[in-house]
């Protein structure tokens, strides 16, 4: 009988047991995305390397663009050019790049940023090259045009510098790029100080073409960017270039699986004009035309200046020549002249544009504190200011002082233009959004040097007013831009984050 009463109260028991061990509950796996990875590697060794050499981008196109005013005197001299000829050798290197910035965008966002920065070097490369062998002005121009389209694409290493970068360091890393357009300026200038007046402008071009060939080879050591890859659904090689990078910086990835949506509509001008990003497109475009207009224009006055001896309204007279007609001797002027640069020239060039960067501490500052709209605000306008006092008749040395706080707020603006853009567009349409921003902004290249080399010479204040009324338009524009970027992730799509969400939510 003891055992039959034990039975059920062991069975009774096993059952209250049993109801209390919980069923288990099926585990969600970890996911995490390209922005999450990023954020967590932080930065480290590899961002450096990514800096000296994307950033190094900045000094080849720098120099390619600053040979044409240590250029222009010299070719003037020798062709015997007249003032719309020497603005037209400017205006068709930009018409170059307008051309094809937005062709490489296009291809960038298609079919890879780091492809297209290859390409654009070594055809920059080969036609720089080729430059030195001109037989003509024609032939020149054309050349020179082509040299254009090739540094159109130099823009994608920003794009690849801005897509590996964590939030917190773009606001910081980004203006210091200004050191490497900086260094291929002064680069350049000390170049044509020696080698034009002893071998010739020819061999200046074929050696300030060596560090775009020697870039080349660097470029295999950069990786496509991660955030591309994912968008094309090449999941693998993104994350095994985040891994890479996680060992290259000693950090650690993210727990869980990488899971970004593939986005199969890239590169759209559609998206651009999207309502979303209508307004900020129409007034980024705006901004970057007037950008360049100002840049370029104080570049090429700046070697008008010192040529041409403009300042306080004085101008530099034409060759005369005397000719016999009816029996009379007649003066006539020539509508050539040949002024080469002195040492002193060369001098006063190189400290105008040291002031690129006098002012890069403070644009940090204000990009990461004030926000980028406000900085590109402020910068604008003390522009538009010291555009209109470089007409005060001054010294040789307070047009120098002039000359380099200008090149310091130009160089601010293009510094926080390039951010803001980079950042506002999402993935699908980065390199696009930045390659007409590119373009559309070399139209105001284009027209600066019929301003500065042209009209400068028939009306200085006329002129002066001109580039000031552009930048004023341009501060106002940047002050209403509608979206503010500072402490913003990097966008994936036009949808933002949600699509991938949704997908993690999914998996």
């Amino acid at each position: 009988m003891a055992r039959k009463q034990t039975e059920p109260i062991a069975i009774i028991s096993l059952r209250r047991l049993s109801m209390r061990i919980p069923e288990p509950q099926p585990q969600e796996s970890k996911t995490f995305t390209v922005e999450d990875a990023v954020e967590t590697i932080g930065f480290g060794r590899f961002h450096i390397a990514l800096f000296l050499i994307m950033g190094s981008t900045g000094v080849v196109e720098a120099m390619e663009i600053m040979l044409l005013a240590v250029v222009s005197p010299v070719i003037r001299c020798e062709w015997q050019l007249e003032n719309w000829q020497v603005a037209l050798v400017t205006t068709m290197v930009f018409f170059g790049y307008m051309v094809s910035s937005i062709l490489f965008g296009l291809l960038a966002d298609r079919y890879g940023r780091w492809k297209i920065l290859l390409i654009s070097f070594v055809w920059g490369s080969y036609f720089s090259l080729l430059t030195s062998f001109a037989p003509s002005y024609i032939w020149f121009v054309f050349l020179r045009t082509m040299v254009g389209c090739g540094v159109s694409g130099h823009a994608q290493g920003l794009i690849i510098k801005t897509e590996f970068l964590p939030t917190k360091y773009r606001g910081y890393m980004l203006p210091l790029s200004q050191v490497f357009w900086l260094t291929g300026s002064l680069l350049v200038i000390g170049l044509a100080s020696v080698v034009v007046p002893t071998i010739g402008w020819r061999w200046l071009i074929r050696v300030a073409s060596i560090p775009g060939i020697i870039l080349i080879v660097a470029f295999r050591f950069i990786p496509e960017s991660a955030r591309f890859n994912v968008s094309t659904g090449n999941t693998q090689a993104a994350l095994a270039t985040l891994e890479s990078i996680a060992k290259m910086n000693r950090s650690f990835m993210p727990e869980g699986k990488l899971v970004e949506p593939i986005l199969e509509k890239r590169g759209r001008f559609a998206d651009l004009l999207d309502a979303k990003y209508l307004r900020t497109t129409l007034q980024i475009w705006v901004i970057w035309l007037g950008i360049s207009f100002a840049y370029y224009g104080i570049i090429l006055a700046s070697a008008e200046l010192l040529e041409r001896d403009l300042v306080c309204g004085s101008k530099l007279k034409s060759k005369s020549t005397v000719v016999e007609a009816g029996g009379h001797l007649e003066e006539t002027q020539s509508p050539c002249y040949c002024h080469m640069f002195a040492p002193s020239d060369y001098q006063t060039m190189i400290i105008s544009t040291i002031g690129e960067i006098a002012l890069n501490p403070l644009n940090m500052l204000g990009i990461n504190f004030l926000g980028r709209r406000l900085t590109l605000s402020i910068t604008m306008g003390c522009t538009a200011l010291f555009f209109l006092l470089l007409n005060i008749c001054t010294s040789s040395a307070g047009l120098t002082g002039f000359l380099f706080t200008l090149r310091a707020l130009v160089a601010a603006n293009f510094n926080t233009i390039y951010i803001y853009t980079a950042e506002v567009y999402p993935t699908t349409t980065r390199a696009l959004g930045m390659g007409t921003s590119g373009s559309l902004c070399r139209i105001g290249a284009m027209v600066a040097p019929f301003i500065s080399q042209v009209l400068m010479s028939a009306s200085f204040l006329g002129a002066l007013c001109l580039f000031s009324s552009v930048c004023a338009i341009c501060a106002i524009s940047a002050f209403t831009l509608p979206i503010e970027t500072k402490g913003r992730a990097l966008q994936v799509s036009n949808a933002g984050n949600s699509a991938v969400i949704l997908m993690s939510l999914v998996n």
